[in-house]
């Protein structure tokens, strides 16, 4: 069963900063969170090194996060049950928020799995500031991609509570951009995100 943690307490008053969510005064771009959720070796993080790389050039100021590194640092206590991976989501949102407040475009790299999770991650976020992006690719695809060797320990039963083979993916329903990545290189991916941007950017 999913958990999603009780964040309220009445002892906690959050100060209300005067900069917050306004980035820099420098900064020529609104700070959004790019959320890419898809299976593991959709490309997700593939497209996100070109997208981060592509947004720098344009003079904007970046941070990715990605899931195995995060799951090797501030993760690293957490599982693969659906209460770990809510957790993790939760966690990753919130360092997500606090990046987004100091002016950053985050881009976040994350299977993200579960449709409640990511959108608890958008209601931690804010909706104004959250882009979900779908990188898709078919479970078939990603298996033969594969360049971690992950499906085959997974279908070997080496791995449990993987994605797309014995834990569910929920495919989303009304992303804010959606990437073919059968149908689409990196670069046309990175091209449709940065699209996107620019038609709601409103600091450009």
């Amino acid at each position: 069963m999913s958990y999603f943690p009780d964040t309220s307490n009445q002892n906690l008053h959050a100060f209300a900063f005067s900069r917050r969510r306004a980035g820099h005064p420098s900064m020529k771009h609104k700070p959004v969170v790019i959320w890419m959720t898809g299976l593991s070796a959709s490309g997700k993080s593939t497209i996100a090194d070109a997208l981060d790389i592509a947004l720098q050039e344009q003079g904007r100021i970046t941070a990715i996060i990605d899931g195995d590194s995060v799951r090797g640092g501030l993760c690293r206590d957490l599982g693969f049950t659906d209460s770990d991976r809510d957790e993790n989501i939760r966690r990753v949102a919130e360092v997500a928020r606090l990046m987004l407040e100091a002016g950053l475009i985050v881009i976040v790299a994350l299977i993200s799995p579960s449709s409640a999770s990511r959108h608890f991650a958008r209601s931690i976020i804010g909706n104004e500031f959250f882009v979900e992006v779908h990188v898709d690719a078919p479970l078939e695809t990603a298996e033969k991609r594969d360049p971690k060797g992950l499906y085959k320990k997974a279908r070997a039963g080496l791995i449990k509570n993987f994605t797309g083979i014995d834990s569910r993916y929920d495919v989303p329903v009304f992303p804010e951009v959606h990437l073919d990545t059968q149908a689409l290189s990196v670069e046309q991916s990175v091209a449709t995100i940065l699209d996107w941007v620019a038609h709601n950017d409103g600091c450009t």
